[in-house]
Formats: C-alpha cells, sequence, structure tokens
C-alpha cells in the first residue's frame, strides 16, 4: 500500500529555509536586502509580486519559520474585514507586550479599496507590518496610500532549471517527497514536465505527484495525459495573463485579425472569463478605433451584453466576431489623446473658474453678479466666436 503522507507534495516541499529556496537568486540572494531582514528579524511591510508557484507563499513561510515575530495568514478570498479587525486587536496586544506582528495575505489583490483601506493606518503606525502575495501588478491592484508605504519585491518565474532542481529533489527525498516510491524517470521526461510547467513550481510538483501516483515509471506520454491543458500556458491570474491579453490589443490595433482570433482562442479555451475580455474590447473600441468608426463601440457593447446573457461556449463566436472586425476597422486614437492633453492642462493650471458667461444663473443674485450674461444660445443665435474655456487656455487645443 502506498504510504506517502496526504498532503500534496507541493506543500510537503515546501522549503523552511532560503538556504533551501530555488531561484529568485537577485531577491535573495546573499547581502540582499530582503535576506539581511529576514535574517535579523527586522522584516518591513512588502508586497510580494510574481506569477503562480514562483516563491510567493514559500517567501512568506520563511519569513513565518525565521522570525520571532506572531505571523498571521489570510487568504484574501476567504476574509474580510471581520477579520481584520480581530487581527489588529491582536496586534495591538502584542504591541503591549513588544512582540511584532507580521500580517501576510495572499492574494491581496482580492480585496477591495475599503477593505485595503482598513489595513492603512495600522501600517503607517507598525501595529502591523503586512506582506501581501499578488499575481497581479500592483500598480493597479494595491490602493497607491498603501503601495507607497510598502517595498515591492518582484519575482520572476523560475526557469526550466530552477524547475528540473525542484523535480529532482522531491524525487530524491524519502521524508516529504517520492523518494520512498523509487520512481523510474529519465532526465528527458523531468525536462518536459519542467518545459510543460511554464515557471510554476506547484504547476511542476502536481504533475508529477499525479503522474507517480498513476504508475512507477513516468513517460512522456503519462505527462502529456496529466498536463491536460496545461500546455496552454496560460494563467488567468499571472503575468502570462497580461502578456496574452496585450497580444491580443497589439494584433488588433495592427489589423492582423488572425493573430487576434488566435489569442482570443488562447484566452476562451484555457478558462478566461469571457466578461473580461469583452470588457477589454470595450475600451479598445473607444480608445484604439474611437471616431474613425463609432459603430465599433456600439458593436462592442452588444457583444459585451451578449458575454453577459448567454456566456460560453455560447458567446465565442461574438466575440470572435468582434475582433475580427475591431482588426479590419479603420483607427484613431484622437479621444484618448484629447482626454490626455485636457488632464495635463488640469493638472498643470488647477481649478480655473468658469467663464461668467456660460456659468447658470438660477437665482436673482447670481443674476446680479453677471452669471449667464452675453451667453449666445446656439439653437438662436449666431454663437461664432463664443469662448468656452477659461481665460488662460482658451487657445489651447487638444484634437
Amino acid at each position: 500500500m502506498d504510504q506517502t503522507p496526504i498532503s500534496p507534495l507541493a506543500d510537503r516541499m515546501r522549503p523552511k529555509t532560503l538556504e533551501d529556496f530555488f531561484g529568485q537568486e537577485e531577491l535573495v540572494g546573499e547581502n540582499s536586502l530582503l535576506r539581511s531582514s529576514i535574517a535579523t528579524d527586522s522584516v518591513f511591510s512588502m508586497i510580494l509580486w510574481g506569477p503562480p508557484g514562483s516563491g510567493k507563499t514559500t517567501l512568506a513561510a520563511i519569513i513565518a519559520n525565521q522570525t520571532h515575530s506572531d505571523f498571521i495568514k489570510l487568504s484574501a478570498v476567504e476574509s474580510g474585514v471581520k477579520e481584520l479587525r480581530a487581527i489588529v486587536e491582536r496586534a495591538q496586544q502584542n504591541q503591549r507586550l513588544g512582540t511584532k506582528t507580521i500580517l501576510f495575505i495572499d492574494e491581496i489583490h482580492r480585496w477591495n479599496k475599503s477593505q485595503q483601506d482598513g489595513l492603512l493606518p495600522h501600517v503607517e503606525t507598525g501595529t502591523i507590518t503586512l506582506i501581501g502575495a499578488t499575481t497581479e501588478n500592483p500598480s493597479f491592484e494595491v490602493n497607491s496610500a498603501l503601495i507607497s508605504r510598502m517595498r515591492v519585491f518582484v519575482l520572476r518565474r523560475l526557469t526550466e532549471e530552477h524547475l528540473q532542481s525542484i523535480l529532482k529533489h522531491a524525487l530524491s527525498d524519502k521524508v516529504n517527497g517520492l523518494g520512498a516510491m523509487k520512481i523510474q524517470i529519465e532526465d528527458s521526461v523531468i525536462g518536459l514536465i519542467a518545459n510543460l510547467a511554464n515557471g510554476d513550481a506547484r504547476s511542476a510538483l502536481n504533475i508529477l505527484e499525479l503522474c507517480a501516483k498513476q504508475k512507477k515509471e513516468i513517460t512522456p506520454e503519462l505527462v502529456k495525459q496529466a498536463i491536460q491543458k496545461a500546455h496552454l500556458m496560460y494563467d488567468r491570474a499571472g503575468e502570462e495573463h497580461y502578456n496574452i491579453i496585450s497580444a491580443l490589443h497589439k494584433s488588433m490595433r495592427g489589423g492582423d485579425g488572425h493573430a487576434a482570433v488566435y489569442w482570443l482562442v488562447r484566452m476562451l479555451e484555457a478558462g478566461e472569463d469571457p466578461t473580461y475580455i469583452a470588457r477589454r474590447l470595450l475600451r479598445f473600441a473607444a480608445e484604439d478605433v474611437g471616431l474613425a468608426d463609432p459603430f465599433a463601440l456600439v458593436l462592442a457593447e452588444s457583444v459585451f451584453e451578449a458575454c453577459q446573457k448567454i456566456g460560453m461556449p455560447e458567446c465565442n463566436v461574438h466575440l470572435s466576431e468582434l475582433v475580427i472586425y475591431l482588426s479590419k476597422t479603420k483607427k484613431s486614437v484622437a479621444a484618448y489623446l484629447a482626454y490626455g492633453k485636457a488632464k495635463a492642462d488640469v493638472e498643470k493650471y488647477g481649478n480655473l473658474g468658469v467663464p461668467l458667461h456660460i456659468r447658470n444663473a438660477p437665482t436673482k443674485l447670481m443674476k446680479e453678479l453677471n452669471y449667464g450674461k452675453g451667453y449666445k444660445y446656439t439653437p438662436l443665435e449666431d454663437s461664432t466666436g463664443q469662448e468656452y474655456l477659461p481665460e488662460e487656455i482658451k487657445d489651447h487645443r487638444y484634437f
């Protein structure tokens, strides 16, 4: 009978010290800031940003193992303000006793603005040292006020060499790994798993474990059966997610409908939410097509509604039609650039006053103050030469 532990191989093989940690040499190498802070138990608030399986949770576990702080772990998916309130009370009590509190929030991007705002005062006062892990770009998903008080560390996708080392370690480890099972596997097959895992250590170990549970001899055919759709190398929450949506955008912008459909299919067949794609296409229709073809925005809105109403797989043809249309139609970024230029003026000149003649005058006092005086009502009179911009920028043009 197989006596291997019940917990997943990826969890059993999670390193407990930096010496056992594979990859991210720039981040945790000798004399690095992060390594020094862990070694001296002086960890500061930080964001660990990287693709799935790159070591974010593992680094948090190492910090928990090697520091003397009260280490609390939360999942942003399963926790909210109620849980945070209890943790703050615990941290305040720790502070009175001279103990530091480290709060690790996995998938911190899943918390909304108000939830993240709830963390801010406690990070500012040092009541809590916050470590957030995210696969999303923190510039977009973490409040700017919060992120300004934290240091962002970027974890890179693990190389195939790193993944092969991790797999070989799991195959040889007789305590937590598969060493006692005496698995038969060639180096080329280990390389195949490392390649198909696409930089994700957890995925690589999951594939290995699934194969080992079926047969003692792991072949390329067995690996390919186990991995199923993993060859698509797409993760809805990871960096490749942004790489592929970027490829879709640039293909449409460049007029290549064939490439656009390919990238669309890559996302949909890997399980992407069709409404996410539809929202991005709705933006593209306004930003990149814009005034060159206003109907594109109407079509994009219709496809977005179709995705909401019927979902996959039925809405795949709606999305396919839209990306082809957006690829082939004319493009104009006039509206997009106009907004940017106007925004620059708003930021430079601040709150310029509205010209008196175009101000609303609903009261007698306002009329006495010349609100609305001299305004020319265009439908009934010639308003040529009438100025609508503040005096300071009256000659500015945005498109």
